[in-house]
Order: C-alpha cells, then structure tokens, then sequence
C-alpha cells in the first residue's frame, strides 16, 4: 500500500492520502487526546507525541504536529501508523454506541451562541450552498474543511478544521477568499469571522 503525501498551507500539518476512502460522509476533528479516543486510529497518530490535531476528510488524513516538531522525525512514525491500520482493515471508530462521540451541529446554534433568524432562512441557504458547493471542495484540497456555524445582522460565523484551523493564512483565507465570495454573492453578509 501507498500512501501519498501533500503539504498544506499550514506548515504544522500534512495531509495523507491512502488512497481509498476514509470517511464515507462528512469529516471529523480531533483536537485533543480525549477526542481522539472515539477513534483506535487518531488515538494511535496522537500517542506518538508530537500530534496536536488529527482530522478525517472523504479520502484523506490531515495530522498537525506541536510548535518546534520537525516533520523529517514524525513523518515516518506517522506513515507507519496509518499503514498498520489499513493493511490491517481496522476500524476508523470504536465499537459500540455512539456515547461520549461529540460530532458538532451543522447549523449556527452551537459554537456561535445563537440560532439562525428564520427570516434568514433564503440568506442562510444562500450562504450555505456557497460554502458546501465552492469552499469546501477548495480547503478539503488544502487538507481541512469549514462548519457553517450561523449568520447575523450581517456576519457569518464558520469554525475551520483540519489543516485550516490554526493555519497561518486561515485569515485571509477567511478574509480574501471566502468574505469576498459571499459578499459578492449574498449582498446582505458584511463580515465573514472564525468561531
């Protein structure tokens, strides 16, 4: 087996590619040890140390390593983890029930404190379809993904993960990219922020 690798925009993450499917739908986040537990997997990437983050696209794994690692050390530890598990067919998630597995909302009421104006509803929609049909195919190629987390009086919140989330250029990202996308496409969003 092969498993490819890219870098991202972040220089603390790498996104391997196994070159078959990991998640079946949706992604997944870990950003501590305690999460990572839901997983036989990510709870192996983070035993070795130096991860900080492990997080699980359609057809690949982005895994960010501490301030001060070095790639050239981890890497191979790294490579060596997720061969052990594919080769072996092992589970992505535990056994079980689903208890104790926190996967967040996908709408606005959670992280931002707030739930959507149902007068929003065709803003809401807007802004949500632009993201899942133009954003997120482009920051899943970067290795991560981004959560609509809700929209008012002008401003859209959106939490980043994988590779996105602590990523030097996530601002302008957020700023450039997206901001000047939705503005141009929905009127009525004046600011786009990280939740």
């Amino acid at each position: 087996m092969l498993i490819e690798t890219e870098r991202t925009p972040n220089p603390a993450t790498l996104k391997f590619l196994p070159g078959r499917q990991v998640m079946a739908a949706g992604t997944r986040d870990f950003a501590t040890p305690e999460e990572a537990e839901a997983s036989p997997l990510a709870e192996a990437l983070f035993a070795l140390g130096d991860v900080t983050g492990v997080f699980f696209g359609g057809n690949f794994i982005s895994v960010t390593i501490a301030p001060g690692a070095e790639w050239s050390d981890v890497k191979p530890d790294v490579l060596a983890t997720l061969l052990d598990h594919f080769t072996a067919d092992m589970p992505l998630f535990r056994g079980g029930t689903a208890t104790g597995i926190h996967i967040p909302a996908d709408d606005g009421d959670q992280d931002s404190g707030f739930a959507d104006d149902p007068e929003d509803a065709e803003i809401v929609a807007q802004i949500r379809e632009l993201i899942d049909t133009r954003v997120r195919p482009a920051v899943a190629n970067d290795g991560g993904d981004i959560i609509y987390r809700g929209f008012d009086k002008g401003k859209v919140y959106l939490r980043m993960q994988g590779a996105c989330s602590g990523c030097p250029s996530s601002t302008a990202t957020l700023k450039n990219g997206i901001e000047a996308l939705l503005k141009h496409y929905v009127p009525e969003v004046t600011e786009v922020l990280s939740v």
